[in-house]
């Protein structure tokens, strides 16, 4: 039997990664009284696995016209950084079509344009969450680089470094001897490489978002470690039941369950075709001094980053089921593509599975639902999760305050799939 409500909030989060956390410790810190939940830890889901970057340059999404070209070797290459279930696909045929009509190159500039216009106020909304949190010891300031190894591929990536300076994106193009200058220790091939200038990175991005709950609750805030079942809206405010039984009773409610967010019942997002690229990583312990940045390797599809517990590879994608079993061709995969960057690494000290949450068009959604203007979506940031979150956050806090955003949010808007 339900239990009557614990209490009457302002607003109630649904998950506590970068997305949830940002949006709770914003709205808190605005005096509202928020309740966060999630039956896991804080930031241990996508935020904890991903490649630690602070990727203010990542406007040019997955989608591409060279896609369409190269599939069949991507999808039948040992080597390709990009992994395939048939039958996935052939059981999500909408996603699967929409995300090649959004990779038209009318599509793709439109995409390009929406993320860096937003990507362009990233550090306005992490910085002062940074702050608030006391984390400005976990935050290195030492540029990024993404490296091709091969003409063919850079020369395919000219467009999208174009489009990547039009949007602002400040980076120095590199000649393989000025590559390795920075980063001695790479061993793979380089015919060319960027240099993103100004870019930063996490040394461990679940300590951020942990030290981002000490503070919310700090300051009132309440955090309920179950998972949020179903909801139902009515004109005056949202009414939640969790797991164990309890019921939250708040005015607004956020959903920020990443990858998971359909699975919510009551709030819409079941209409929405949000997918999952699946990502891997793996970690060597102890190594973290093979490099002073992160370096992106193009053509693998994933990221070298020194952090806090050592080297971490992570990247590649994998079209797949959400709750697939673990593919574990995808870590040796990386395991050998970061030997033929560095060496012999030996064996990984530890492996990582995670769900990006995507919509086809490479987009989040961010906005009202359509089923109730006091349920706001706020997920689908696929690869920029981390970078993207405190943003979203200070958005969702304008939507629940009613003010208008600080930025144009047209482009996210929920019903753009109907």
């Amino acid at each position: 039997m339900l239990t009557k409500p614990q209490a009457d909030f302002d607003l109630i989060v649904a998950g506590a990664g970068m997305v949830g956390m940002s949006a709770a410790l914003y709205a808190q810190m605005e005096g509202l009284k928020v309740a966060v939940c999630d039956p896991n830890p804080p930031g241990s889901g996508t935020t904890y696995g991903s490649a630690c970057t602070i990727a203010t340059y990542a406007c040019i999404p997955v989608n591409s016209p060279a896609i369409i070209r190269s599939l069949p070797q991507l999808l039948l290459s040992k080597d390709s950084p990009l992994s395939f279930n048939l039958l996935h696909g052939i059981k999500n045929p909408r996603w699967m079509l929409s995300f090649l009509n959004n990779c038209r190159a009318s599509r793709v500039r439109h995409i390009t344009e929406a993320l860096g216009e937003f990507l362009s106020h990233a550090d306005a909304g992490l910085d002062p969450l940074i702050s608030a949190a006391n984390a400005e010891d976990l935050i290195v300031s030492n540029d990024c680089l993404y490296v091709w190894s091969s003409r063919a591929g850079y020369e395919g990536a000219s467009e999208s470094n174009v489009m990547r300076r039009e949007q602002g994106v400040d980076f120095d193009e590199l000649s393989p001897d000025e590559v390795r200058a920075l980063e001695p220790n790479l061993r793979q091939p380089i015919y060319r490489g960027l240099n993103f200038k100004g870019a930063r990175h996490l040394t461990n991005p679940q300590e951020l978002v942990t030290r981002m709950l000490r503070r919310f609750e700090a300051l009132g805030g309440t955090y309920l470690p179950a998972r949020l079942d179903r909801c139902q809206p009515d004109p005056n405010g949202v009414t939640a039941w969790l797991s164990d039984g309890s019921e939250l009773r708040g005015r607004y409610f956020i959903l920020t369950a990443g990858a998971r967010s359909r699975q919510i019942q009551g709030t819409g997002a079941e209409s929405l075709p949000l997918g999952t690229e699946r990502g891997y990583h793996i970690l060597y312990r102890n190594r973290a001094e093979l490099l002073s940045r992160p370096v992106g390797w193009a053509e693998a599809g994933f990221y070298a980053t020194p952090m806090a517990q050592g080297l971490r590879i992570a990247g590649t994608v994998e079209i797949n089921d959400i709750d697939a079993p673990f593919n574990h061709g995808r870590i040796e995969y990386l395991t050998r593509k970061s030997h033929e960057m560095f060496g012999d690494l030996s064996t990984p000290d530890d492996t990582w599975l995670g769900h990006r949450p995507t919509l086809p068009d490479a987009l989040p959604v961010i906005g009202a639902s359509p089923s109730s203007d006091r349920m706001i979506y706020a997920f689908g940031h696929q690869h920029i999760g981390l970078t993207l979150g405190g943003v979203t956050g200070k958005i969702v806090t304008d939507l629940v305050q009613q003010r208008p955003p600080h930025c144009d949010i047209d482009s996210f808007a929920p019903q753009r799939f109907r």
